[in-house]
């Protein structure tokens, strides 16, 4: 009777953390230079329709409204999940592009269908944005 009780506790064991391990989703890596391309950038939103990397690039001016117009603009670092732009494989629900930047500490966020604004979930580092939220920090040297 014990060693059943014991096969039966240990197999429990077994398929609890099989099953367990197998809802782990990889991470994506912070935004990452990729040699002769650029800064890589992702994000993971599978029902998104639209995601744009918006921040303090020279380029970039938060999509827009930071400019005198104030008009955010979707088509200012649009990102892709078509498999280009750095996308590795299209309709995954992982969007990319690659950026051009040069040394420097930027702020950003991912705009996703043009009204939410997100701190990237892969950031090292994070710092306030003035308005009761957190920008996403990216230090290239």
């Amino acid at each position: 009777m014990k060693k059943i009780l014991l096969i039966i506790i240990l197999l429990s064991f077994i398929f609890v953390s099989a099953c367990s391990l197998s809802f782990i989703k990889k991470r994506l890596p912070a935004p990452h230079r990729i040699p002769g391309e650029g800064v890589l950038f992702q994000l993971e939103a599978p029902s998104a329709r639209t995601v744009t990397l918006s921040g303090n690039f020279p380029d970039n001016m938060w999509s827009g409204t930071a400019t005198a117009s104030g008009t955010f603009n979707e088509n200012i670092d649009k990102m892709y999940d078509d498999g280009t732009h750095g996308d590795r494989v299209a309709e995954d629900g992982i969007w990319s592009i690659i950026k051009q930047l040069a040394p420097g500490r930027y702020e950003y966020k991912y705009v996703i269908d043009r009204n939410t604004w997100v701190k990237d979930p892969n950031a090292f580092e994070v710092t306030d944005d003035g308005y009761g939220g957190s920008n996403s920090v990216l230090i290239i040297n």
